[in-house]
């Protein structure tokens, strides 16, 4: 998880092998992305300058993981700066390459 987000800031490419093809992905604004659209707003519409988490807290079942967090997200998104303080629900599934992310969903505190 940490791993991802460090990716996100960094804009890595090889984000892409840590990202579910059912990808499902909540922002706090009810806007939701599918991994397409996470991929290429990531590479051209959203900026992520930080990603700081608190508490984590990780569940594991199987082939499943919950991780729960609270996060501070420094982003510029469509040339706005911000930065939001959010609560964070990421699941991810253990694959034969790894764990990937399945769904998040975010909601401002």
């Amino acid at each position: 998880m940490k791993r991802f987000h460090e990716l996100m800031v960094q804009k890595e490419t090889s984000i892409d092998q840590y990202i579910d093809d059912s990808l499902s992905y909540g922002h706090s604004s009810g806007w939701i992305e599918n991994k397409t659209d996470f991929l290429l707003d990531l590479e051209k519409r959203i900026d992520y300058h930080s990603i700081k988490e608190d508490s984590i807290n990780v569940r594991v079942n199987g082939k499943v993981a919950s991780v729960r967090f609270f996060g501070v997200y420094d982003s510029t998104l469509d040339g706005k700066r911000n930065e939001i303080r959010l609560k964070v629900l990421e699941v991810w599934v253990k694959t034969k390459k790894g764990w990937k992310l399945f769904a998040r969903q975010a909601v401002r505190t």
